[in-house]
């Protein structure tokens, strides 16, 4: 260990700009055992490692660090499989530099760790020796719901099937996955990977039912009767509007939409064809990691030009670096330190154009963050076909709340004991989306985890 004087951090190699941007494939390669090995080998063994201390799982990061460098991958495929329910997609998700990776001691002056992409070898490498985590069968006879197959879903699948409970989960959707399926691009997760997972734990005796909407295909009521407990993980995918004038119009879309709109059409089913913006300019509103991935796909569906929009500047934009970069090169233009005034419509009600303002960033507020001027008679209009609103995300409220006395607060989200997980209502938990508001898939992937755990304690005490 400690090797990082006289070995650098590398990053996986990406393919090829003028070949990724022709399919939607990821763009990244895996670390291969020697690389993996030699970029574990730099990392220090900090005494107190603020990069398990920042990761809201708390992965046992120094600790496969060492394995992996020491080549015992058994062993690391079990460290890194333990905390967290599906390490190969955080892996490969996470905003690493804003986590582990950005409180990793060498990231001032040496580069950090290249975790995330080895946290990512890890379970590939042990999936394709024939490793699988353990899970113990069903061996009691208590049985949990699972509304919701995102993230917080899964995971509260993961550690209750790990507790020998039974588990039946629920999915509105013709696929499982949730965000992972349907709101993240191939390009930065294959959808084989999520599939993946989901066989391992039907095959630990979980049991999916999908194309069923809780409280609508089927009564809550049925549900919770027939079920010792109930985790709720449906997320938060309502897309969140700007109150501008104008944009309502037809040709301005919820970024969600269009995600899950090119996703099915990537599955080859039906989809919207409206949402084909091949020859046009496309327009995205926002700066995180959903705008990125609008931009990205919008390049490869063969957009005539793709420009972001973003009220501040590069330092302050919330999404992963890497995907900006990523952006950068697959050719996205992006417009700093503007905001969207209006959206300009023709005759026929279509949006034209943006008008936005030019700003700039003052004094910082109470959040640490400058605060946002606009600059005077500074107006003018970004032409565009398609305007892509990627503003962050509401909870989408069921009505099986109220009715089963499950409080929520002034923007919907499920108000929960943040120490069980429980709701108003006994019995039943929730986490995720639903809870925190659109979030990482990290902390959600947290949040179901610990609701499992206050779950089994609670069931087999």
């Amino acid at each position: 260990m400690k090797e990082f004087l006289t070995t650098e951090r590398i990053d996986p190699s990406k393919r090829l700009v003028v070949e990724r941007t022709k399919d939607f494939a990821e763009i990244y390669d895996i670390f291969n055992v020697a690389d993996a090995s030699s970029q574990s080998d730099r990392c220090i063994q900090c005494g107190d490692p603020f990069c398990l201390n920042k990761c809201p799982l708390h992965n046992y990061i120094p600790q496969w660090l060492k394995s992996v460098a020491e080549k015992d991958l058994e062993f690391a495929f079990k460290l890194s499989n333990e905390p967290s329910p599906f390490p190969e997609v955080m892996g490969r998700i996470c905003p690493h530099d804003r986590l582990c990776e950005g409180d990793c001691t060498l990231n001032d002056g040496h580069g950090a760790i290249t975790i995330g992409s080895i946290e990512t070898h890890i379970t590939e490498a042990g999936f394709k020796a024939g490793m699988k985590p353990d899970f113990p069968g069903i061996t009691t006879d208590k049985k949990v719901a699972v509304i919701g197959s995102g993230p917080a879903g899964l995971s509260a699948a993961t550690y209750l099937l790990r507790s020998g409970i039974s588990v039946t989960m629920y999915e509105s959707a013709d696929r499982a996955g949730g965000l992972l399926t349907y709101g993240i691009p191939n390009f930065k997760l294959d959808k084989k990977i999520v599939d993946r997972r989901i066989s391992l734990l039907e095959e630990a005796g979980l049991k999916l039912i999908l194309n069923t909407k809780v409280g609508q295909d089927i009564n809550f009521e049925d549900v919770a009767n027939t079920h010792d407990a109930m985790f709720i993980g449906v997320g938060a995918t309502k897309g969140k509007y700007a109150g501008l004038v104008g944009e309502k119009a037809s040709n301005v879309y919820a970024a969600m939409d269009y995600l899950t709109a090119i996703q099915r059409k990537n599955f080859k089913t039906v989809y919207d064809k409206k949402f084909d913006f091949k020859d046009l300019n496309v327009v995205v509103i926002g700066g995180g990691d959903t705008a990125m991935d609008c931009l990205r796909t919008a390049k490869r569906e063969g957009a005539k030009s793709v420009t972001c929009l973003y009220r501040r500047d590069e330092k302050n934009m919330p999404g992963s670096r890497k995907e900006y970069k990523n952006a950068m090169e697959e050719g996205v233009d992006f417009t700093f330190l503007v905001a969207p005034k209006e959206i300009i419509v023709d005759e026929s009600g279509k949006a034209i154009s943006v008008e936005v303002i030019k700003t700039n960033l003052g004094s910082k507020g109470t959040d640490g963050r400058q605060k946002m001027e606009e600059v005077k008679g500074s107006e003018f209009r970004v032409n565009a076909d398609i305007v892509i609103m990627s503003l962050g995300f509401d909870p989408v409220v069921p009505s099986f709340l109220a009715e089963n006395g499950i409080e929520t607060n002034s923007w919907g989200g499920i108000i929960i004991n943040e120490e069980t997980h429980e709701t108003s209502t006994a019995g039943i938990y929730a986490g995720g989306d639903c809870f925190r508001g659109a979030d990482l898939v990290v902390t959600a992937a947290l949040d179901g985890r610990e609701a499992a755990r206050s779950i089994s304690n609670t069931l087999l005490k």
